[in-house]
């Protein structure tokens, strides 16, 4: 198949970029560099430089290669940024959305699937939390992804296009192979964080909160491991050409950790003990948030393959490594 992926330089879509590459796809990749870097592209991809809501070059790539696929990673991904600056996230992640899927629609392109998260659930009032639960993002962020699987829903009913959205829970780890990692300068990822502070690249680790309602006070999160993640693009975009319905679902392994207990991990990875200091919460932080996978592992047949905490953290820590020698 022929795919484009937005946000192809980045953490997440290079991953799938890899992803798609070893299962023999033809991949372009557009990103604009603002957040990715260009040596995350492996070589046997087409990479174009350029913005995603630049609808004549979207239009000139999606006819040229005669793509069928479009995988959408392009975007903002700071809660706390979002709420400083909410017009900068509903330019990037809505309105360039919207042109990417104007643009889609208006070639022919198939199949679409989109790079959402669990923000758009908010505060939950369960745990773990199922695709049926209401939608109340607290933060800008969490509004401008809704926005387009919106946009998407209407679309799909209107054209003869077919999507996934996936919501990602919080992504962690690298590419078990050592071929990429989490690159992004001024990451904000908290076990790349606490993996940059106990290899001594940052002075200390920040902890916002500790008076959350969970156990040891601090926010709980659900990691999926970053190939893991790849490989649920890859069975939503199966699921997709072999006519599947368009659908949603949690991307996530149904267990959570909190902000301590990561941090213990990467300090049981390391032996380094690291500066840690306790904060004041910060807004749009829900205090706990697990994903319901049973849809996902149910529908599309996925199964994660690296599930493991300690697992997860000791790959972000040979990137950290391999960054460290790469410079």
């Amino acid at each position: 198949m022929r795919a484009l992926v937005t946000g192809g330089a980045g953490y997440i879509g290079s991953h799938m970029t890899l992803e798609l590459l070893d299962a023999g796809h033809s991949v372009i990749v557009l990103d604009d560099l603002s957040t990715g870097c260009a040596t995350a592209v492996p070589n046997t991809a087409s990479f174009v430089r350029g913005d995603v809501g630049d609808q004549a070059l979207l239009r000139r790539l999606l006819e040229g290669a005669g793509v069928e696929a479009i995988l959408h990673f392009a975007g903002s991904i700071v809660v706390p940024e979002s709420v400083a600056n909410p017009l900068a996230y509903y330019l990037n992640n809505t309105v360039k959305s919207r042109a990417l899927i104007e643009t889609a629609v208006a070639v022919g392109v198939r199949h679409f699937i989109f790079s959402s998260t669990a923000a758009v659930y908010g505060m939950p009032g369960s745990a773990p939390v199922a695709e049926t639960a209401p939608l109340k993002p607290l933060s800008p962020y969490g509004s401008s992804k809704l926005m387009t699987e919106i946009m998407l829903a209407d679309t799909a009913r209107a054209h003869a296009l077919t999507y996934v959205v996936l919501r990602y829970f919080n992504v962690a780890g690298a590419d078990p192979l050592g071929r990429s990692g989490q690159s992004t300068r001024r990451a904000t990822h908290l076990i790349k964080v606490a993996c940059e502070a106990a290899l001594g690249k940052r002075s200390r680790l920040d902890v916002y909160g500790t008076d959350y309602p969970t156990p040891d006070g601090t926010c709980i999160r659900d990691y999926i491991q970053v190939s893991d993640l790849a490989r649920a693009h890859s069975a939503a975009l199966a699921y997709l050409a072999a006519g599947g319905a368009s659908n949603t679902f949690n991307c996530g392994y149904g267990r959570g950790f909190s902000v301590l207990e990561v941090v213990e991990a990467v300090k049981r990875a390391t032996g380094r003990p690291f500066e840690v200091r306790l904060g004041a919460r910060r807004p749009g932080d829900p205090a706990q948030i697990v994903a319901a996978s049973e849809k996902i592992r149910s529908t599309l047949g996925w199964a994660p393959a690296y599930a493991d905490l300690d697992v997860i953290v000791r790959q972000a820590l040979k990137w950290e490594h391999h960054l460290g020698a790469a410079h």
